[in-house]
């Protein structure tokens, strides 16, 4: 596959785009890209039924749109846990780690998190010069990814109120029509939250992710955050969404793609 200078398009989060004299970071959906089908074109997720050499080039698209290489780029085995670690070198995709967190204080290591409906989550302490990235479903917010991904941001030194973060594109509150059972279980875990519910059908509510995600960054002390406003569901030229795809009878949907690195 011919290499090419393709830049694949990307969002950014306001609250981390005025640190990018020390980092860089984009939220990437399923546009640049080389796949086809139902992973045209931007698909990262390693593990979907794409052309490796595919999501290969994809994400060396990826890596030196934010200005690094495709060796640098590390993602996860996301398994919806509240499990963050820390990384200081490249990792091999086939020995990826089974957590949805990952924090390092390396320039040029790129951090990578894949959803199609969840909440990316990216990171920064400017000051201190460490970054942080999340695959925050609603199980892994409920469970504390977010914590134990900030948790170990101050392990190398960083500070929650010098911390920016930026929730990514995923489920709108309009698009995510949730059962009593989800509701339950975020109100157990989190009184405050009852707000982010909004009545629909029969027993039917709408939960706001992002709002969730903020309000949790919010009670760590995070300075300053904001979410984007993209819904991954409704928004199918720009977005992968696994709830788009089963509602279409499509057997899988691509992975979009948050990555952030520091500059060295």
């Amino acid at each position: 596959m011919p290499v090419t200078e393709i830049r694949p398009p990307f969002e950014e989060a306001p609250a981390l785009k005025r640190f990018s004299m020390h980092m860089r970071h984009g939220f990437f959906g399923r546009r640049g890209g080389v796949s086809e089908g139902v992973y045209r074109s931007l698909n990262c997720g390693l593990g979907s039924a794409d052309d490796p050499a595919k999501i290969a080039e994809n994400r060396r698209r990826v890596a030196e749109a934010v200005g690094s290489s495709a060796e640098r780029l590390i993602t996860l085995r996301q398994i919806h846990s509240a499990k963050a670690v820390v990384v200081d070198k490249p990792i091999a995709p086939g020995q990826a780690p089974e957590v949805d967190g990952l924090v390092t204080n390396r320039p040029k290591l790129v951090l990578g998190v894949l959803a199609a409906d969840c909440a990316p989550v990216l990171l920064c302490d400017p000051h201190a010069g460490v970054i942080g990235a999340a695959h925050a479903g609603w199980r892994g917010a409920v469970g504390g990814v977010v914590e134990a991904t900030v948790e170990a941001m101050i392990g190398l030194g960083a500070d929650p109120s010098k911390m920016s973060a930026g929730v990514g594109p995923c489920l709108s509150q309009d698009s995510f029509e949730v059962g009593p059972d989800l509701a339950d279980a975020v109100l157990d875990a989190s009184n405050w939250a009852e707000h982010l519910f909004e009545r629909g059908a029969g027993d039917r509510q709408h939960f706001d992710l992002k709002g969730y995600v903020l309000g949790r960054l919010a009670r760590l002390g995070v300075a300053q955050m904001d979410a984007l406003t993209d819904d991954t569901l409704t928004m199918s030229d720009r977005y992968f969404s696994h709830r788009r795809a089963m509602k279409s009878g499509d057997p899988e949907a691509g992975r979009n793609i948050s990555a952030i690195t520091l500059v060295a």
